[in-house]
């Protein structure tokens, strides 16, 4: 729901007075999937970025699904979706509603160190300057819709899949909650002897994590293998794998350029290697693959 300041700016906003019909007819659904989480169900073409139609702002947008799934910033997708598919209400259809320019700065901040890792820039055509100010004009924010306390600076990071709002439906900051309303946080499993025996691991690997996807119907992680500490019936080759998480909550953590032990399972019949939420992730340490050694000695 928009906040009282927001709702009366916009009405103060509309200087014309278009019949009703009119109105409803510049209105249309998000059908933008990146953008189908998003606090605002309608939008209005062109958007900022001048795409006449959304089947035009898919193709553009989807080029950012890669920087999502750094979890670089908590307001990228916020942002991104303000600019492609912009909220548009029955009040406020003259022009579409841009996102504040502090909205831009933030999304900016955290996010273009990781795009000049890779020799880009924030581009162009998103650039914050041309961006009205929260208190100086017409835009939205994550504020603007409710505010959140986040007491934990990771939780952030922790996106529900698009696809799986039905069981993890998302908070007004777009990050994942579970069906008891509560923020998905994952439990921590402690690597011991006795939880290793018990959950009886597929497969434990070492590996440096290149890429998050928390985008689609399929939550993974793209890694390096170094060590293949344990396998069973899939093959794991000491080269790039995919792990796929069985939950849009992502447990196990996972963070881009970190190397750690991960155990896991496997599923047989499609020969992926699985994270689910008994799967343990910790950062690599030589003793920690010693100790998986000595732990399946014991086991026979």
């Amino acid at each position: 729901m928009l906040s009282p300041g927001l709702f009366v700016s916009l009405l103060a906003a509309s200087c014309a007075l278009w019949p009703a019909e009119v109105r409803a007819g510049t209105c249309e659904p998000v059908r933008i999937p990146l953008c189908r989480s998003m606090p605002w169900n309608m939008t209005k073409m062109p958007n900022h970025l001048h795409h006449s139609t959304q089947d035009n702002a898919v193709l553009a947008i989807e080029q950012f699904e890669g920087l999502l799934g750094t979890g670089c910033s908590v307001d990228l997708l916020f942002f991104l979706c303000a600019m492609y598919a912009p909220i548009c209400t029955i009040d406020f259809q003259h022009e579409p509603i841009k996102p504040c320019k502090a909205v831009c700065e933030r999304a900016k901040q955290g996010c273009e160190p990781v795009m000049k890792r890779y020799n880009h820039s924030w581009p162009d055509s998103l650039a914050c300057s041309e961006l009205p100010l929260y208190d100086r004009g017409v835009c939205i924010s994550p504020e603007a819709i409710i505010a959140v306390d986040i007491q934990d600076p990771y939780i952030p990071q922790i996106r529900c899949n698009p696809e799986s709002l039905a069981d993890h439906p998302l908070d007004p900051r777009l990050h994942c909650r579970g069906p008891d309303t509560d923020i998905c946080r994952c439990k921590t499993v402690k690597m011991e002897m006795k939880t290793y025996l018990k959950n009886n691991y597929n497969y434990v690997i070492r590996a440096r994590v290149r890429e998050v996807r928390n985008r689609g119907l399929e939550p993974s992680v793209v890694v390096d293998v170094k060590e293949v500490l344990k396998s069973s019936l899939v093959n794991i080759p000491k080269d790039t794998q995919t792990l796929y998480y069985s939950s849009s909550c992502m447990c196990p953590r996972l963070m881009p350029g970190m190397e750690y032990i991960i155990m896991g399972y496997e599923n047989e019949e499609t020969s992926r290697l699985l994270l689910i939420d008994k799967s343990i992730a910790q950062k690599w340490k030589d003793r920690l693959g010693r100790k998986v050694k000595r732990w399946e000695i014991r086991r026979f």
